[in-house]
């Protein structure tokens, strides 16, 4: 079996998971802001550490979300790329999904999202309702997001499961849409 490398910057981490068959390698770095940056020499790193080149892995593995914005579209950015480069599935597992994996279901997965907000989904055996942004008060009783080693082994093992069969290519999950404003100064004039 192939190895398959996952990982995740969904929030204020680089985090990746060399599934290697028997057993699991996971690596977290905690980083505010640079993950455009530090990603692809933090998975080269993981790879090197193992003995592993990019042309040994089977498929990738990628969180979706919810998440920071900026931190989904580089590590979507970075599997769709890798996926084409090599001629490999992307997978993409969203963290509701990798959050409840060995969960008993109907669950309600709750993520951190920013000021004092969760992101819920509702999970049941027949799949999945929209996801929402609730107040923390309002959240009731759910299951919160594991740390970000849990969270890429299970996009990991959840991107193992479903790498031999058919895949959409990785998005973004974005439950609201992102907060910066568009520009209010007027498009400068072409002058030909």
């Amino acid at each position: 079996m192939r190895p398959l490398l996952a990982f995740d910057s969904s929030a204020a981490h680089c985090a990746a998971a060399l599934h290697l068959g028997d057993r699991m390698v996971a690596r977290v770095e905690p980083m505010a802001k640079g993950q455009a940056e530090r990603l692809m020499p933090f998975l080269e790193e993981l790879l090197q550490h193992e003995g592993l080149a990019w042309g040994d892995l089977a498929a990738i593995g990628v969180g979706t979300g919810p998440g920071n914005f900026t931190g989904l579209r580089i590590g979507v950015s970075a599997a769709r790329g890798l996926s084409l480069g090599l001629g490999i599935p992307a997978i993409g597992v969203s963290g509701f999904e990798a959050a409840a994996l060995d969960h008993p279901r109907p669950l309600t997965v709750a993520l951190p999202a920013p000021r004092d907000h969760l992101w819920l989904q509702r999970l049941t055996d027949a799949g999945a309702e929209a996801p929402r942004l609730a107040p923390v008060a309002e959240a009731g009783e759910v299951l919160h997001a594991p740390e970000p080693e849990a969270l890429v082994r299970a996009i990991a093992r959840i991107a193992r499961e479903r790498a031999g069969t058919p895949q959409p290519r990785p998005a973004p999950l974005y439950v609201r849409p992102a907060d910066a404003a568009p520009p209010r100064d007027p498009a400068p004039v072409l002058i030909e």
